[in-house]
């Protein structure tokens, strides 16, 4: 089959499984490619429901690395980190956190890392690490049978929907070693301005913005301007499709709320970044009970499909009003190296997310993309901080100065509360001028969001085609 036509297709993890299948992008992309080769590192369980004609499953293999391959990943990252902490407080935070003083053989490693990133970061550097990962799996079992699987299957384009993954690296190293071209999608807004190195050097890249494309080139310096498309997301390409559509009837009856009554929803973070979610939860259940919130109300809590929610049980129980949404998400296999990568989001959850979007009347959450889920459909977002560098909580305040959430913060789309009464009042302006903020929140959106999320995925497919072409 001509490989122009054919297409590899890289799932890393559930979240992107939701991206590119529970989005119209499977359908897209087989009217623009005959052939479909999926790597898969979720279980082929998963694809059960999906029309798979056209389609090649190859099981992706959960990588373990080796010391070798660890230490120069590891080090390609600090170095990364390094180089562009600068004024950027993500980075630095980031640096923060991975240092130990552990006297492990492991502990002193990252110490010993560390000093090589301080000395040698340049770009030139930062490959060079990346090269030695590289020769450090080169010969590995795992990317012999990539470079078979690529050498079979000749796709035109490898487009990976993850870019930071260790174990999508021996993936790519076949590929190119392969000479087959590769493409990769920017996984989140927070990847670029935060995180550390990505798995790898890829051809092209597509990203939601101008303000991400901006970022990639900022921090990537090998990187230039013609290998990057603006495409948006198909993260919130499901709010605009008919088939996730609801009523508000339907949203009262599904999660037993008074239809009398308007509606707030908190969203939780995991426990990794949003341990003070059950304080947040309970300073409003405490302020429902004490009538400090001026209107009577259902107060509806969503979990993180990243955990289960076993650390709220108390919560249930002491505040029985509270109504519960638990994402209805699977944990497909837990002996995997990235166990939260596993599980697995369902169309139901996708439906239940969006009614609570939808028809909420308020959103708060820790500083997450939620914030940026409930704006797609105008409504009004908090953001509780409590939690600062001296007063014993967890320093949440800190994710304030994040470059992608600092420039939330900066466009005044949303309310920052740092104490409790600061969240009470808030809660009580937005409820009475829902409307407030909304030219900051629409301006947001375009800010963060490059593209129409009607068309979304027809138009990454688009692109898809046009690079596996070129």
């Amino acid at each position: 089959m001509d490989s122009d036509n054919t297409l590899g297709l890289v799932i890393t993890d559930g979240v992107g499984f939701r991206n590119f299948f529970l989005s119209g992008f499977l359908e897209e992309i087989k009217s623009n490619f005959q052939q479909i080769i999926i790597f898969s590192a979720l279980p082929s369980s998963v694809f059960n429901e999906f029309d798979l004609s056209g389609c090649v499953l190859v099981h992706l293999e959960d990588y373990r690395e080796s010391g070798f391959n660890w230490f120069f990943r590891k080090t390609k990252e600090l170095a990364h980190l390094k180089k562009n902490a600068g004024n950027n407080f993500g980075f630095q935070d980031n640096l923060r956190a991975n240092y130990t003083e552990s006297n492990s053989r492991r502990g002193k490693l990252v110490r010993f890392a560390y000093k090589l990133s301080e000395r040698f970061n340049s770009e030139e550097s930062i490959e060079r690490f990346y090269r030695l990962q590289q020769k450090s799996f080169a010969n590995h079992p795992s990317t012999k049978n990539y470079r078979k699987l690529l050498s079979k299957y000749k796709p035109g384009l490898l487009f990976f929907t993850h870019q930071r993954p260790p174990y999508i690296a021996p993936l790519l190293y076949a590929a190119e070693k392969e000479e087959i071209k590769t493409c990769s999608f920017i996984f989140s807004w927070d990847n670029l301005a935060s995180k550390g190195r990505m798995a790898g050097n890829f051809n092209h890249y597509l990203v939601w913005s101008g303000l991400m494309k901006d970022e990639l080139l900022q921090f990537y310096g090998r990187i230039s301007d013609k290998q990057v498309q603006v495409v948006g997301t198909p993260q919130f390409e499901p709010y605009v499709m008919p088939e996730y559509s609801s009523t508000k009837n339907e949203f009262h009856n599904r999660f037993d709320l008074d239809s009398e009554l308007k509606t707030i929803c908190f969203s939780c973070g995991d426990v990794s970044t949003s341990a003070n979610d059950p304080l947040y939860i309970e300073t409003i259940a405490e302020a429902l009970i004490k009538n400090e919130i001026e209107e009577n109300l259902n107060f509806l809590v969503r979990t993180s499909p990243a955990e289960e929610p076993e650390r709220f049980t108390y919560l249930r129980e002491k505040y029985p009003f509270i109504k519960w949404n638990y994402p209805a998400w699977t944990q497909s296999r837990s002996n995997h190296s990235e166990t939260w990568s596993q599980r697995i989001p369902s169309t139901k959850d996708l439906k239940d997310l969006r009614m609570i979007l939808e028809f909420s009347d308020l959103g708060i959450n820790m500083c997450s993309t939620m914030s940026l889920d409930f704006m797609v459909f105008d409504k009004p977002v908090i953001n509780p901080v409590f939690g600062s560098e001296n007063n014993g909580l967890y320093n949440d305040q800190r994710f304030l100065k994040y470059a992608h959430y600092k420039k939330v913060v900066e466009s005044g789309a949303v309310i920052i509360a740092e104490n409790k009464k600061e969240l009470i009042a808030g809660i009580n302006t937005y409820l009475e001028k829902p409307g407030l903020h909304s030219p900051e929140r629409k301006s947001l959106l375009r800010l963060q969001i490059g593209k129409p999320l009607k068309g979304t995925s027809a138009g990454i497919a688009a692109s898809l085609k046009q690079l596996s072409t070129a």
